[in-house]
Formats: C-alpha cells, sequence, structure tokens
C-alpha cells in the first residue's frame, strides 16, 4: 500500500534526521513543516478539539502556499502537495480563525528567534528550509487566505 510505504518510510527520515540533530540545532527544524500555523490553530480553537496532525496537516498547506507565493513552489507542486494531504483523509483548511489572531498566535511560536518568525518552507517538494527572509506582505496574504475564509 502506498499510504503505509510514506508513513513507514517518513518515520525512517524522522529518525535518521533526529540522530544527526538531537538538540534541534539545525537540520531537524525542517520536521517542523507546517507546524507554526498548526500550532495557531490548536492554540485558538483549544488544545485537543482538532488532533495535532490535523493541525499540522492544514499548516502544511498554508506553509505550500506562501512557498508558491514566494515562487519557490510551482503550482502543481502546491496542488500535487495539497492532494497528497487530502488523500491522506487529513484536513487541507485552516479553521475561521482570523489573520490578526494567526499571527499573534504564530509570534508565540518557539521558532521565533529575536523578533524574527521563522518559518519552515518549501524551495520544492522534498526541500524544506527555515527562513525568516520573506516580505511581510507574503506571510499576510497567506493568513488571509488561511485564516480569513470561514468555512
Amino acid at each position: 500500500m502506498t499510504l503505509t510505504y510514506a508513513i513507514k518510510r517518513s518515520c525512517e527520515i524522522k529518525a535518521e534526521v533526529v540522530s544527526i540533530d538531537e538538540r534541534e540545532q539545525g537540520i531537524r527544524a525542517i520536521l517542523n513543516l507546517g507546524h507554526t500555523f498548526g500550532h495557531a490553530i490548536e492554540n485558538a480553537l483549544g488544545y485537543g478539539e482538532w488532533l495535532h496532525g490535523e493541525a499540522v496537516a492544514a499548516g502544511m498547506v498554508m506553509a505550500a502556499d506562501m512557498s508558491q507565493r514566494l515562487g519557490w513552489l510551482s503550482n502543481s507542486d502546491y496542488q500535487r502537495a495539497i492532494k497528497l494531504i487530502e488523500s491522506s483523509g487529513l484536513p487541507i483548511r485552516a479553521p475561521y480563525i482570523g489573520a490578526d489572531k494567526a499571527l499573534e498566535l504564530m509570534s508565540m511560536d518557539k521558532k521565533v528567534l529575536s523578533g524574527q518568525l521563522r518559518l519552515v518552507l518549501l524551495k520544492k517538494i522534498g526541500e524544506a528550509v527555515m527562513t525568516s527572509d520573506y516580505p511581510a506582505e507574503v506571510l499576510q496574504a497567506t493568513l488571509l487566505k488561511g485564516f480569513e475564509t470561514p468555512r
């Protein structure tokens, strides 16, 4: 089964990355794709309303959206990511929270460094990077799309 293989392989890759960077000082940060957006969802709704994996899945879609807006991720890869997440039975849309509230919650994330919100984004599928080097208006556009539209 394809999904079973993907889950198994993902666990193996995660174990490899964690063994290389046990204290999350470098490469391990890429495992946090979608987490900053997802933590905003969990925090806004109250922990337990959405499962962690559900919130991160919706957050991964938002990270892919922002990556596409930055010109890093092609539209076809963006659509592919959405289809993969959706076919796994996970949500691809965040609940209505509001962009301002989402940004406030994201600003409390552990990945904020010296007042800069660092996000894990995609240069392409399979190539994640942690960066705070993005225009504020790109983040705002992603938050408006992801958190402002009532579901």
